[in-house]
């Protein structure tokens, strides 16, 4: 029986199926396309606002190039919905950021269309250069490369260097700013500024609106049409703008600023850009959450992935608030910063466009003078960190662990070569569930483990994340990391008096008998449970919380393999070059012989999905530990 069609959209199954509308359709196609959207992630979640800014872009774009032999790179991703269900993934749209189910991100090797993987932002312009410069040295004239990138991803410094580099290299690209004036959390910066006062120069606008209508009756003048407007808007520019254009200064053709909602005229300015040669950058003005009254009416910060909502009300379908539950450890850091700074006037926090995410915000509220957004830059989050470190500040620098790997030279260079005291607060360390392998927390542990001078610590839960912030600000230990994940902790009372922590410290919580655990983190918790139910049964299983990856508590490690045989490690993090590697050097470099097994993250890259599901797949919940535990209780019989 053949799908019964409702709609425009129900006959789009690839872009070659959207050429065969004309112009007039696309402006129903893509009130269908928002309204899909709207559906399918009221009842599932995931990113919103975004895709809702650019579902006329993402509609244009699909029409006018001939994709995928054209080459369309999305910056980020968040955005990029439309262009999922436009390229063949409609019908299971609805598997979205869900277990087994497709990547809330392009994912090369999930489509043809997805040309290049994201998840972290200000990729895409380098990444559409490369695969510009590759098509000429093949000799491939007629393929197109656009990037999609919006304003807040632009303010990274990987997205300049790459602006550089295509106005000098004269590549064929086309980027596509997608300006909606407003990222996760507010931009900050020049840039923003500069933007704005493009967009609001009415002025301006007016004469480039009478210019792009002139386009088209220029071939009368010949061969040099094209000059003769360059040099119209050019003039526009420099007169109505009181300043160069910041991108042709950069050798772009800039064009702009357009409605980015205006679907047929950007179809007809994109047919035009199609045939100018040379580096391009298209202007557009977007609104997050077009189309959806709530979303952009309401705080774009909780509009940019609300979860559920009732798509009737705008009404976001969230946890009641209960006494009982356990906090977030985002907001225990993002408190407890602020009691801390009210005692020492020398703290100072630092974050990369996350305030929200990282409950920065709060300090940002109450203490504003001392909390800095240094945009989409964690390069440079770090090394401002650095410099108010040698002034005797003492800056906690957060940042997401996936986006600190972006930071490494950084952490090496400007602070633990100089033994600087940066806190640097790693939010979202280990699996952080459907967001997926571009923003799991998986490597910290190991790329920070082997720099000298550096403290790795990780709090079992909310009081200890409290005396670690505590202990870092008490005394300059050099860098120093904390690494706590995404989600809630243990302790629903949570704000405990502040106690000092001595440096390479952990804590023995239980005794045992042949078999113990070393537990470094949140995870510990599934340690403590399974020692608890061992307990009813007349079995003691050992338990330590490291506390910290480095330095290692020797005092600990020489009474676990000396009282021993049998070990487990569990970490939220790699196995590779993790927490359990370590023991097993230490053992070697002391040469005990005990049996050490450790429990972690495997040497691949994790998918999507419930941080639960993914602990489970991984062999690190409380069930493979208990697993584990009796795999060697089995061999201790068996020995006997």
């Amino acid at each position: 029986m053949s799908k019964k069609i409702t709609s425009i959209l129900d006959t789009i199954d690839s872009p070659s199926d959207l050429k065969k509308l004309s112009g007039s359709d696309l402006a129903k196609l893509s009130k269908e396309l928002r309204q899909f959207i709207i559906d399918i992630v009221s009842v599932n979640g995931g990113h919103f606002g975004a895709s809702l800014g650019v579902v006329e872009l993402s509609v244009a774009l699909h029409y006018v190039f001939n994709t995928p032999h054209d080459q369309l790179v999305w910056d980020v991703g968040h955005q990029a919905y439309g262009h999922k269900i436009l390229t063949g993934r409609r019908d299971i749209f609805h598997t979205n950021r869900k277990y087994k189910g497709i990547s809330g991100f392009p994912k090369r090797t999930e489509s043809q269309f997805d040309t290049f993987g994201v998840g972290h932002s200000s990729t895409s312009i380098g990444a559409a250069l490369g695969m510009s410069i590759a098509s000429s040295l093949k000799n491939e004239k007629t393929k197109q490369h656009i990037a999609v990138i919006g304003d807040g991803a632009l303010t990274g410094g990987q997205a300049f260097e790459a602006l550089n580099h295509a106005g000098m290299s004269d590549s064929n690209i086309l980027v596509i700013l997608n300006d909606n004036c407003m990222s996760i959390d507010p931009n900050v910066g020049a840039l923003k500024e500069y933007l704005t006062d493009i967009t609001t120069s009415h002025t301006y606008n007016k004469i480039k609106d009478e210019v792009w209508d002139l386009l088209g009756k220029f071939s009368k003048f010949g061969p040099n049409a094209q000059s003769i407007v360059q040099k119209i808007e050019n003039a526009i520019k420099s007169s109505m703008l009181e300043q160069s254009n910041y991108f042709e200064s950069l050798n772009f053709r800039y064009f702009g600023p357009v409605d980015g909602h205006d679907v047929e005229h950007l179809v007809k300015i994109l047919e035009d850009l199609k045939d100018i040669p040379g580096p391009k950058i298209l202007h557009c003005i977007t609104k997050k959450g077009k189309g959806y009254k709530p979303a952009e009416d309401g705080n774009t910060t909780k509009w940019h992935a609300p979860g559920i909502f009732n798509k009737d009300t705008g009404k976001i379908l969230s946890i009641a608030k209960n006494k009982d539950i356990a906090p977030k450890y985002q907001d225990v850091f993002g408190y407890t910063i602020i009691e801390l700074a009210k005692k020492n006037k020398q703290i100072v926090g630092v974050t990369p466009a996350m305030p929200t995410g990282s409950s920065l915000k709060y300090m940002m509220e109450e203490v504003p003078d001392r909390a800095f957004d240094v945009g989409i830059a964690e390069q440079h989050a770090v090394t401002f960190s650095a410099g108010m470190a040698t002034q005797g500040l003492i800056p906690f620098c957060n940042i997401y662990s996936t986006f600190m790997q972006r930071a490494f030279d950084q952490v090496i260079h400007d602070v633990a070569i100089q033994n600087l005291s940066v806190i640097f607060c790693l939010d979202r360390a280990g699996l952080v569930g459907e967001d997926g392998p571009t923003h799991h927390g998986s490597f910290d542990i190991a790329y920070f483990k082997c720099i000298p001078n550096m403290i790795i610590s990780a709090p079992m839960n909310e009081e200890e994340l409290r005396n670690l912030m505590f202990t870092a600000q008490e005394k300059k230990h050099g860098p120093f990391t904390i690494r706590y994940p995404r989600g809630r902790g243990v302790m629903p009372k949570w704000k405990t008096e502040f106690k000092s922590i001595q440096v390479g410290t952990g804590r023995k919580l239980r005794n045992g008998e042949n078999i113990t655990i070393l537990s470094f983190g949140h995870v510990g918790n599934y340690a403590s449970e399974v020692c608890a139910e061992y307990d009813k049964e007349g079995i003691n299983i050992g338990h330590y919380d490291l506390r910290f990856a480095k330095p290692l508590d020797q005092k600990i490690l020489h009474e676990v393999f000396q009282n021993y045989d049998h070990i487990i490690t569990i970490e939220d993090g790699c196995i590779s070059g993790g927490v359990g590697s370590s023991v097993i050097e230490f053992m070697a470099d002391n040469q005990y012989n005990s049996s050490v097994y450790r429990l972690g993250i495997p040497d691949e890259f994790i998918e999507h999905g419930p941080q639960s599901q993914l602990h489970s797949d991984c062999g690190y919940d409380k069930k493979s530990l208990k697993n584990k535990v009796e795999e060697i209780k089995s061999k201790l019989q068996l020995a006997i």
